[in-house]
């Protein structure tokens, strides 16, 4: 039985991303009674911020696909159930002039 922690599960899958920020947060205490969370601690929900340069010139939808492709597996093989994604490129990442 595979003992890793679901968040580095999902870091592992995004690995090809090359990220230059990565921030994985589980947010299962907060959907306690959710599909395979009844008690509020299970790994179910997830909420990712993730900066990569893969991610210039895409739109918010090719990004948040790109990311939906790479932990598709976790989907089906895991306890993963939501995944609040917010992914943005450097350029975006930069602060304001």
């Amino acid at each position: 039985m595979d003992m890793m922690p679901l968040a580095d599960k999902i870091k592992e899958k995004l690995a090809p991303l090359d990220a230059s920020h990565l921030d994985i947060m589980d947010d299962s205490g907060k959907h306690a009674g959710h599909v395979g969370n009844p008690d509020g601690r299970g790994e179910t929900h997830f909420i990712l911020k993730v900066t990569s340069a893969a991610f210039s010139g895409k739109s918010r939808l090719e990004r948040q696909r790109m990311v939906i492709e790479l932990v598709a597996p976790l989907w089906e093989n895991t306890t993963l159930h939501a995944l609040s994604i917010n992914a943005r490129s450097p350029d975006d990442a930069a602060p304001a002039a």
